[in-house]
């Protein structure tokens, strides 16, 4: 899937409210890392909303990453709600964030719920797994 490329004053898909070159393009676009596992978390919903599967792979725990990640062309991301955090801060190496994530697919919309694991590996945050709510 082609990755979607956007306009320097769009608002970031993550639901911030800040542009999106000033949220998770910083970290989408560049080698600059989360210093966040709720950052992390944002940047990786962004990925998905714009395709970014180089991104989700490079963010994924090396003990838990997939050869590959097949994104669905036909799932549109619409929304991301944090509903919780624990640990996962930049003095942290661990951390847990939960949210709902809200899509459309055929014109029917869905939700994910997921309370996501993070782990810090060299000042670097990754996504471990996730267990559906």
């Amino acid at each position: 899937m082609a990755r979607k490329q956007p306009a320097q004053d769009e608002a970031c898909p993550c639901g911030s409210g800040a542009d999106y070159p000033a949220c998770c393009g910083r970290y989408l676009d560049s080698d600059e890392p989360a210093p966040t596992a709720e950052r992390l978390m944002r940047s990786r919903y962004t990925a998905f909303a714009r395709g970014a599967s180089d991104y989700l792979l490079a963010t994924w725990h090396p003990s838990t990453r997939p050869s590959r990640v097949r994104l669905d062309p036909a799932q549109r991301w619409i929304g991301l709600r944090i509903l919780h955090t624990e640990l996962g801060g930049e003095g942290d190496d661990t951390g847990l964030v939960e949210f709902v994530a809200r899509g459309k697919e055929g014109g029917r919309g869905f939700r994910l719920q997921e309370l996501s694991r993070f782990e810090k590996i060299s000042g670097r945050w990754y996504y471990r797994d996730g267990e559906h709510r």
